[in-house]
């Protein structure tokens, strides 16, 4: 089984440079290999990931001479990532794969054999040595890795092979549990459990941020500080919210072997 655990970076100003270079070259070449599959698809051609990635590989060095500036994965992976995001749409389980925008997703892979962790310091290639904010969870066979963005941190989620995972027996009971909107949750035994309510608390200073990232003028260093002050306050937000989810499921788990859910 593979499991990843996703760890708080301490990067340095200049390695959050890097960090945001090697996410602009994973956009610059998804938007290419999407617009070159468009492209092919108009023309009558059949086009594929890994044909794309041949392209690509053949004309970077001298179209693109910049992407060697960040780590390889950054501009390899999004291929295999494409071909997955066009079998799930041909499947009809996904929407069509989009064009990606500056600070949507910034993010960037990291295959296994290019970096190493050592208590709490990860090694990046073209970036260097990074500070964790805690350990690696797990013991087993590194897969590979996903450094991030969320609001103004960086993080680093690496996925790791833990081989078979022995099943825990705790609580033996059956309990029902029922999803509400005035409460979050009403257990079978009668239980009634009230979730957080972090934007409603925060809702004043979300609108107050807003009104000002709206007033600042477009691509000035105003609103972009502005941008990440209000993208601060949703992610703590959305921190407070997934503490209470993840709580609540693994006392659920604890305490149960069977959960039934409406």
């Amino acid at each position: 089984m593979i499991l990843a655990h996703k760890i708080a970076l301490e990067p340095t100003v200049k390695q959050r440079i890097a960090f945001a270079r090697a996410t602009g070259v994973a956009r610059f070449t998804w938007n290419w290999a999407l617009a070159e599959y468009e492209r092919q698809h108009k023309a009558g051609e059949k086009p594929t990931a890994l044909k794309l990635k041949k392209q690509w590989n053949g004309i970077k060095g001298e179209q693109f001479p910049w992407v060697y500036e960040s780590p390889k994965g950054a501009n390899q992976q999004v291929f295999s990532n494409l071909g997955k995001a066009f079998s799930g749409f041909f499947k009809k389980k996904v929407k069509y794969p989009r064009f990606k925008r500056k600070g949507e997703h910034d993010a960037f892979y990291v295959e296994n054999d290019k970096f190493r962790v050592s208590d709490k310091i990860v090694t990046l290639p073209k970036i260097g040595s990074v500070r964790l904010r805690e350990n690696l969870r797990f013991n087993g066979k590194i897969m590979g890795a996903v450094v991030s963005r969320t609001a103004d941190r960086w993080f680093i989620s690496i996925q790791v092979d833990v081989g078979e995972l022995k099943c825990l027996h705790f609580g033996e009971d059956v309990v029902g549990v029922d999803l509400g909107v005035k409460t979050a949750v009403t257990l079978s035994t009668g239980e009634k459990l009230q979730g957080p309510k972090p934007l409603k608390k925060a809702i004043r200073k979300v609108r107050r941020y807003s009104r000002i990232v709206s007033r600042r003028k477009k691509g000035s260093r105003r609103r972009e500080k502005a941008k990440r002050r209000l993208a601060r306050l949703h992610y703590r937000t959305s921190n407070i919210r997934q503490d209470f989810l993840h709580k609540l499921t693994t006392r659920l788990c604890r305490e149960n072997q069977t959960i039934v859910i409406e």
